[in-house]
């Protein structure tokens, strides 16, 4: 099961099955059925509801009340209500939210990118687990970034994500910050992670033209499994457009 439609499963199909896998790894481990999980900036629970139809017990921390309220409905349409907790917060305020050392799975998907301070933010995001429990950390690709633009005729905006601290382009990028693989793995040792796997996602979906996919019999599922093939190997990982690490407290 995918935690979205179709056409939107290109963009969440690798890190869904990864977390999927985890948590059964993680089930097995621990031989109890069901696990609690925090999601962080997980809004309206396009992770957190298809977490809870496994069994596993999802605790939503998001700024946002319109998207909390979006996500109680959607946890209603679903029957898991009992299942789901909705907490208005942020990465500042988790310690507060969540005792220390009580959760078995994190998920920080487009967080790291936003926040004052990523080294802070999952620092405390590690800070919520129990021994062995992960983090699944989705972040912006800098290197992505580069090709995307280049690729757009933006040759200008490409340059200057190649050689801007923050992996940005300018004032005009609607995204605050980027990173690379390297970037991603320094902060998840200094939170005290042990990064597992690695992951590209998006390799092919942002660039492919949606006329191809949308118009064309059976390209969609063709695309998706390429981009499940290709998501594991490390030579794709530089044209991501996002990248996925799953990463464990030792």
């Amino acid at each position: 099961m995918y935690p979205t439609r179709p056409r939107s499963a290109l963009r969440t199909a690798v890190v869904w099955e990864v977390v999927r896998a985890a948590l059964e790894k993680r089930v097995a481990e621990l031989d109890q059925p069901v696990l609690d999980v925090v999601d962080t900036g997980g809004g309206t629970g396009n992770f957190a509801v298809p977490v809870t139809s496994l069994g596993h017990r999802v605790t939503v921390v998001d700024p946002s009340p319109d998207a909390l309220f979006a996500l109680e409905r959607r946890a209603a349409e679903a029957g898991v209500t009992d299942l789901v907790r909705a907490v208005q917060g942020d990465t500042q305020t988790l310690p507060d939210l969540v005792a220390p050392g009580t959760v078995d799975a994190v998920l920080c998907h487009g967080v790291l990118e936003v926040v004052d301070d990523p080294a802070e933010a999952l620092g405390s995001l590690a800070g919520t687990l129990r021994r062995g429990g992960f983090v699944s950390l989705l972040a912006a690709n800098r290197n992505g970034a580069v090709l995307a633009r280049a690729l757009g005729g933006h040759f200008d905006d490409a340059r200057a994500v190649l050689g801007a601290t923050d992996g940005r382009w300018g004032p005009s990028d609607p995204m605050p910050r980027r990173f690379t693989g390297d970037e991603l793995d320094r902060l998840a040792a200094g939170a005290g992670l042990r990064v597992e796997s690695v992951h590209g996602v998006r390799v092919f979906a942002d660039l492919v033209p949606g006329v191809l996919v949308d118009t064309e019999p059976g390209a969609l599922d063709a695309l998706l499994k390429l981009e499940e093939a290709a998501a594991g190997q490390p030579a794709f990982h530089a044209v991501a457009t996002q990248l996925h690490l799953l990463a464990t407290l030792g």
